[in-house]
């Protein structure tokens, strides 16, 4: 049997998070690696989604193009997809012109079989931006649940789809103003004309999980309305016809049909047919995304293919429910969230898919923490499965040096052999129906097992009165060794390689089969020395605690005033991009006023407001201070105010509010990079060196270096965070 399995593309406007691994692409690979195992053809494509508004928000607030945007998260986040194992046969992006190409084709397929048509709508326009805006421009309060930063397609919170003048308090996006709405000229999608076409299609989809097909006949009974796919922006595929020059294919409809593009493109690179999964009825497609993109899979989606006339309907549409930070959604906008460049430069990649396996949220939200991380490695993985793993290997390695001959067998071999029987079956029934949650819990207590087994029968004791029953009970304990690692192949991959060469197998596992798993193992094939498979995780490796208390972003000040009781204070009005805050500053013997205004800098935006001689200070100016200089810090003038500052690519999280003692906890100073590359290598009051890569274009320049678990460089993307003087390498920010 084909399966196709597509996963929904990650927009290119920041690294990918936990959340998104949890949500989408680990399940998918879970899948893939699975169908793969049993035999099955397997095409499993995604890519970057590179023309959606959030690239060009993150563009602008960056002064950067969105090219360059697109360019630095599609490198990060494929380097993270292929670090965790995740088994793209294509990782695309829609930024390609293979892409557009296959988007065009799409596109006058659909006007010829007249499901496209031409006509005006009314959209949001910023008049102090001068241009209309993209609905995810546009933000304001949710009309159904209240959410305050509801984006204009669609609400984060609840997940309901929305139109920009649904919004109640509609902002821009970029500056705040409150937007207009005028008439333009779009291409719609006859959506309508299809609905009766859905809903009979989804009948039978009996067998998708129930917020899947509940939500979508709820959206679909209530009326499916034309929408326009075309918009007033420059970034994007171009739309083949006459007059729509200035106008572009809009995300929601290009984006999907990124499925088919790295498709055709998977065909072009290898010469397999990208026809055989897409036009044989007989091929089954799965589709793997979080529960905020339900709709655009399972009603536009398969509208747009029913509309085409030829390409295969979704099988299963596999969405999850969110995993959640502390109670929090994962948000890329808002900085909340484990960051899986750095949790990958932290942790063993097994040691995140096995955490986010049996903490995925499949059929209601799930919460990450960090207590919580730690205790289920190291009481689950490490203790468990990975010491039985270590345990039967080098005592078998030690005493025999070889998988020894299974002798007479008793009840509790029987019992070892039938559970690994049991396991792999009721693995199959679980993964089949996509249930992958409940298929690891099966193999986890296979594992907990394992060390049951060989308790029982105390090899170590054997050895020395029956060297035969101590051969046949390190025998099983290599089957079940044996079947852990196929079985486990999906989840594990890395794990499994090793354990699988530790048994002395001389191919991959990959050239294995599922059923491989009940095999019995080689008798006499010499076993390779093991090694311990994970370490328990410390505290100390755990996060970038004191990071997760701040949130730093760039300001631009608007006003200064003398503050009327206090020679050294200036009272501030500093723009943070969609809100004014009132910050005091002892700046006064360091800047003149027309020093200060129109300054970008930087503002502990989440530090408590506190009363300085009368006047509320909401947030405070980080400045660095060598004893004889103090210089404001700046990312330079090409940051638009409202961004957040990152660490390591990291930005800081939209958090708790920040008590000032705890704030004087937290070290920050300032040095000057001398060395980058792949680690970025600075002089401060030390040298340090940090796991972080950097243009040549920093070498050289002064920086500011945030103290945490290991140390980490401040910046905006490209855009470095410096004192604007001379700063003697050292000096502390405060």
């Amino acid at each position: 049997m084909r399966v196709f399995i597509g996963v929904a593309w990650p927009y290119a406007n920041g690294p990918i998070h936990l959340g998104h691994i949890a949500g989408a692409y680990l399940p998918a690979d879970i899948f893939a690696r699975y169908q793969r195992l049993r035999g099955n053809e397997v095409l499993m494509v995604s890519g970057s989604d590179e023309h959606g508004t959030p690239i060009t928000i993150t563009a602008e607030k960056e002064g950067k193009t969105p090219r360059e945007i697109a360019d630095r998260y599609h490198r990060i986040n494929a380097e993270v997809m292929e670090k965790l194992g995740i088994s793209f046969d294509l990782y695309f992006r829609t930024s390609h012109p293979h892409h557009k190409d296959v988007v065009k084709r799409f596109f006058l397929r659909l006007m010829e079989n007249g499901y496209l048509y031409k006509d005006t709508m009314i959209s949001p326009y910023c008049p102090n931006c001068n241009r209309f805006l993209p609905d995810r421009y546009v933000e304001g309060t949710c009309p159904y649940c209240g959410y305050e930063n509801a984006r204009g397609d669609q609400c984060d919170s609840c997940g309901k789809t929305l139109d920009p003048k649904d919004l109640i308090n509609s902002r821009c996006a970029i500056c705040g103003a409150q937007p207009e709405f005028r008439e333009t000229e779009h291409i719609f999608f006859a959506l309508s004309k299809l609905e009766k076409d859905i809903l009979r299609w989804l009948a039978d989809k009996t067998y998708w999980r129930d917020n899947v097909i509940n939500f979508t006949r709820n959206f679909v009974k209530s009326g499916l309305k034309d929408r326009a796919i075309t918009r007033d922006i420059e970034w994007g595929v171009e739309v083949p016809l006459a007059n729509f020059e200035h106008k572009r294919i809009y995300v929601w409809f290009e984006a999907v049909i990124g499925y088919l593009s790295a498709s055709v493109e998977w065909s072009r690179r290898t010469g397999n047919s990208w026809r055989a999964f897409w036009l044989d009825k007989n091929a089954r497609h799965y589709y793997f995304l979080g529960k905020d993109n339900i709709p655009f899979h399972t009603i536009i989606w398969p509208a747009m293919l029913m509309a085409h006339g030829e390409l295969n309907l979704p099988y299963n549409v596999v969405a999850n429910e969110y995993l959640r930070f502390s109670g929090e959604k994962f948000s890329k906008s808002r900085g909340i969230g484990v960051w899986m460049p750095e949790l990958l430069a932290n942790f063993d990649p097994d040691i995140i898919r096995f955490y986010t396996a049996l903490n995925m949220p499949e059929h209601r939200d799930s919460d990450f923490t960090w207590d919580d991380f730690v205790q289920k490695v190291n009481e689950e993985l490490v203790d468990k499965f990975g010491n039985f793993i270590h345990r039967a290997l080098i005592f078998a390695y030690r005493n025999f040096g070889e998988i020894p001959p299974r002798g007479e067998i008793d009840d509790t071999d029987k019992e070892a052999l039938e559970l690994i029987e049991k396991t792999k079956k009721d693995m199959e029934n679980y993964l089949e129906k996509v249930e992958l949650k409940k298929a690891f819990k099966v193999w986890l207590n296979l594992a907990r097992y394992g060390n049951v087994y060989f308790d029982k029968k105390a090899p170590w004791a054997l050895c020395k009165n029956d060297r035969n029953k101590c051969a046949t009970a390190i025998n099983i304990s290599l089957q079940i060794v044996k079947a852990l690692a196929v079985l486990g192949y999906p989840y594990l991959p890395f794990s499994s390689r090793k354990i699988w060469r530790y048994l002395g197998y001389e191919k991959s596992i990959e050239e294995y089969g599922w059923d491989d798993a009940i095999e019995p193992v080689p008798e006499g094939q010499k076993l390779n020395k093991p090694e311990v498979l994970y370490k328990k995780i410390t505290r100390e490796e755990e996060r970038y605690e004191k990071w997760e208390q701040i949130e730093l972003r760039i300001g631009v000040i608007e006003e200064v005033v003398e503050h009327p009781d206090a020679d050294k204070l200036y009272i501030m009005k500093v723009n943070l991009g969609t809100e004014t805050r009132q910050i005091i500053a002892g700046m006064r013997p360091y800047y003149r006023k027309d020093e200060l205004l129109g300054k970008k800098v930087v503002v502990v935006a989440n530090l408590e407001p506190a009363k300085i001689r009368g006047y509320e200070s909401q947030g405070m100016l980080l400045a660095a201070d060598d004893g004889e200089t103090v210089a404001l810090l700046t990312p330079g003038d090409n940051v638009k105010a409202g961004t957040y500052v990152m660490a390591n690519g990291i930005e800081s999280s939209h958090r708790a509010v920040l008590k000032f003692k705890k704030f004087k906890k937290l070290k920050i100073i300032s040095g000057i990079i001398t060395d980058t590359g792949n680690k970025i290598t600075v002089k401060a009051d030390k040298e340090y060196i940090i796991d972080h890569s950097a243009p040549e274009e920093w070498k050289n320049k002064q920086c500011v270096v945030f103290l945490d678990k290991k140390p980490l460089i401040l910046h905006v993307g490209d855009a470095l965070i410096y004192p604007e003087r001379v700063v003697t390498p050292g000096g502390i920010v405060r």
